[in-house]
């Protein structure tokens, strides 16, 4: 599996753990059966991008960036992204070749290519090989795709889905890159008067919390504060604002309090706050501006 398509199965699997559907209600509610869903956000096989779509919408989420990610993953996963890549052109000094019947070749030549060829042969199927039997060893310990129904989703892909950095070391970083963003608690959640969402998340195995935003404007901007430092994100174009953008991590402990604020982009927008308590209950302020 390629790092885009890991990290498109933890985007999924972090939206579908968001929104708390079980795979027998993915199945009943798409096209897809449950298996497929496994596979799907397991990083068994890639998901096709209708698939992608309907988890979006069942998860009342906008479907740009999943979309995005999914674009890069295919491209990898059927060889789009190397067949593209440009021919690297030759150095300006070098001299055209001549064509075989206008001269031979010297004496020799023939049988020195012929023994590289071979030789670059032997040593592409041997590393084929290689390559092949880690992958197969890899998926042989994958476990059971009915068996992992509603698991944790870190048991079903290792070495991909376990959380790089906890508490302090998460401060100031992206919390899907750092794979903290899957099966997140919502501390809170608000509409903004400029009808843009905020919610504060929270992940206990990284003990760090950040915010998210979407349904926002050019230049809106989300700030996120747990009594430390403050990490803000800004919408900088329309495909911010037609998906969901996070701040960077804050560290976070049991009972500590984290602000989330919304700044709109209107100049006589009013700053819209969401607190919460990890472990408590959430409010929303308006405080001035």
């Amino acid at each position: 599996m390629t790092a885009e398509h890991t990290r498109l199965a933890v985007a999924l699997r972090e939206l579908r753990a968001g929104a708390g559907l079980s795979l027998a209600a993915l199945a009943e509610r798409t096209a897809y059966s449950k298996s497929s869903w496994e596979r799907y956000l397991n990083g068994k096989s890639l998901p096709p991008r209708q698939a992608v779509q309907e988890l979006c919408r069942l998860a009342n989420e906008p479907d740009g960036r999943l979309l995005a990610l999914w674009e890069i993953a295919e491209s990898h996963w059927s060889g789009r992204a190397a067949a593209s890549a440009p021919t690297p052109t030759p150095p300006a000094d070098e001299s055209p070749r001549p064509h075989p019947q206008e001269s031979a070749p010297p004496a020799g030549t023939g049988w020195r290519r012929l023994h590289r060829g071979r030789l670059l042969v032997a040593l592409a199927s041997a590393y084929t090989v290689i390559v092949g039997g880690a992958a197969a060893l890899l998926f042989l310990l994958l476990p059971d795709s009915e068996a992992q129904e509603d698991g944790p989703p870190p048991a079903s892909v290792p070495f991909s889905l376990a959380p790089e950095c906890h508490g302090a070391a998460c401060e100031g970083r992206d919390p899907m890159r750092l794979i903290c963003g899957i099966g997140p608690e919502t501390l809170a959640s608000h509409r903004t008067a400029t009808g843009a969402y905020v919610e504060l998340r929270h992940s206990k195995k990284c003990g760090a919390s950040w915010a998210r935003t979407w349904g926002t404007e050019i230049g809106d901007r989300v700030d996120v504060t747990a009594g430390g430092p403050t990490h803000s994100v800004r919408v900088g174009n329309k495909d911010d604002a037609a998906t969901f953008i996070y701040t960077e991590m804050t560290e976070v402990r049991p009972g500590s309090t984290v602000r989330a604020c919304f700044r709109p982009a209107s100049a006589d927008g009013e700053r819209e706050c969401i607190e919460a308590r990890v472990g408590g209950a959430a409010t929303t302020t308006r405080p001035p501006t």
